[in-house]
């Protein structure tokens, strides 16, 4: 089989692979101004996403633009994720170059739309393809495709430890060949039970001293995973953003989440249900979760302009703060711009480490499973120092870069 990486090579988002130029993983969109595409021209005759993260599917409508009308594969919750960010794209950059689809390619991709669960075989493109549970967020997963005697496993992005909303990923289909994600290959987290039991004692100090905590997150997974941790040590919390959409669509799966534990969330969570209360909930004594999980827009924009003042008050990030970012910015300088005015942040600013990635130690115990098979390395800052490890431990792998061609 012939494997082009049109993009997610060498660096993070825009993730595309096109094999047999006829069967297109993932086709995502690279955050930024201006956001960045896959590269090259792609007609494929089937489209497989691994999960609903605006880096692997935030380009997929615009593969209906013309007179093609390729097959969608993807599990419940991606296909409603995937919409969801679509329809925000339009909303926020429709009508310009930053948007390379319309409301017209959107309504298409409901058409073409094909669902199913995990370990349900089915073909696509003369391939074969099996979707596994990658424990990452709801309904994310590795894609194993085979054809002619060969196999190889994409594996989106994954965890193999448990979270509060999904289960580690236990997959292991056999291949030949691996595509595997390196997104955290030099970083080794803090073990899960010991980070949230420093994030609840700091909101709980903070609620104690009459302070309110803004912890911005990602609207999929993060929010829903802070939701449920407030709920399991009853702590009081507001959700604000799309993090409420998203909920409420990861409610009506089923089999893709942990649901006892995401209805005690919703259940335990208040909504904010207009912008006028923003100013009161501010002053509530309380924690507010909202997006955006990088201050780069949203709700979150309102709220640390309101707390900043207060040396009580705590901004909590709980995810990765990319660099140029407003929430790197307030990390490294305590100062960020909000609406075109940099703001001096008096709050206490932390960071938690609640990672829905496969640290460097989580990525080998996966790879060991793969010895003997040959490792291509993508969808990271430092593919190629990766690969170099684990050529140097015996393993066949290389780190292909953006718009190459890989025989296997």
């Amino acid at each position: 089989m012939e494997l082009r990486f049109c993009g997610g090579a060498r660096e993070v988002g825009r993730s595309a692979v096109l094999l047999d130029d006829s069967l297109l993983l993932d086709y995502g969109m690279k955050s930024g101004t201006p956001p960045g595409f896959p590269v090259g021209s792609v007609d494929p005759e089937a489209v497989v996403v691994s999960h609903g993260h605006l880096d692997h599917v935030g380009t997929v409508p615009a593969l209906l633009s013309g007179d093609a009308r390729p097959p969608v594969h993807w599990t419940p919750p991606t296909r409603d994720l995937g919409l969801l960010l679509a329809r925000d794209t339009l909303k926020l950059r429709g009508g310009t170059p930053q948007c390379p689809f319309t409301e017209t390619d959107v309504a298409r991709l409901t058409q073409v739309s094909e669902l199913h669960d995990y370990r349900e075989r089915f073909e696509a493109a003369g391939h074969d393809v099996t979707l596994f549970d990658a424990g990452h967020i709801p309904g994310s997963a590795h894609v194993l495709v085979e054809r002619g005697g060969t196999r190889i496993l994409y594996t989106g992005d994954f965890h193999t430890a448990d979270q509060r909303i999904v289960g580690g990923s236990t997959a292991r289909p056999e291949a030949d060949v691996v595509v595997c994600e390196s997104t955290y290959s030099d970083v080794e987290h803090e073990a899960r039970p010991a980070v949230e039991e420093r994030f609840v004692e700091s909101l709980r100090t903070t609620l104690w001293e009459g302070g309110t905590v803004v912890v911005p997150a990602f609207a999929i997974g993060r929010t829903q995973e802070v939701m449920a941790i407030c709920a399991r040590h009853d702590i009081e919390c507001y959700v604000d953003g799309m993090g409420k959409r998203v909920t409420e669509l990861l409610r009506r799966t089923s089999g893709f989440v942990r649901e006892d534990a995401l209805k005690r969330a919703n259940a335990h969570a208040r909504f904010v249900s207009n912008h006028g209360q923003r100013e009161r909930i501010a002053d509530g004594n309380t924690v507010i979760i909202t997006t955006s999980g990088m201050l780069s827009g949203g709700p979150a924009m309102t709220y640390i302009p309101l707390i900043r003042g207060n040396p009580v008050n705590k901004v909590a990030f709980v995810g990765y703060q990319v660099a140029g970012t407003p929430g790197r910015e307030l990390l490294d300088t305590g100062r960020a711009e909000i609406d075109g005015r940099v703001m001096p942040v008096s709050a206490q600013v932390e960071r938690y480490d609640l990672s829905a990635h496969a640290d460097h130690d989580g990525l080998r115990a996966f790879l060991n499973s793969y010895h003997d098979s040959r490792i291509l390395v993508n969808h990271g800052d430092r593919c190629a120092a990766f690969a170099d490890e684990l050529r140097e431990d015996g393993f066949e792998a290389s780190a292909p870069e953006r718009g190459d061609v890989v025989e296997v």
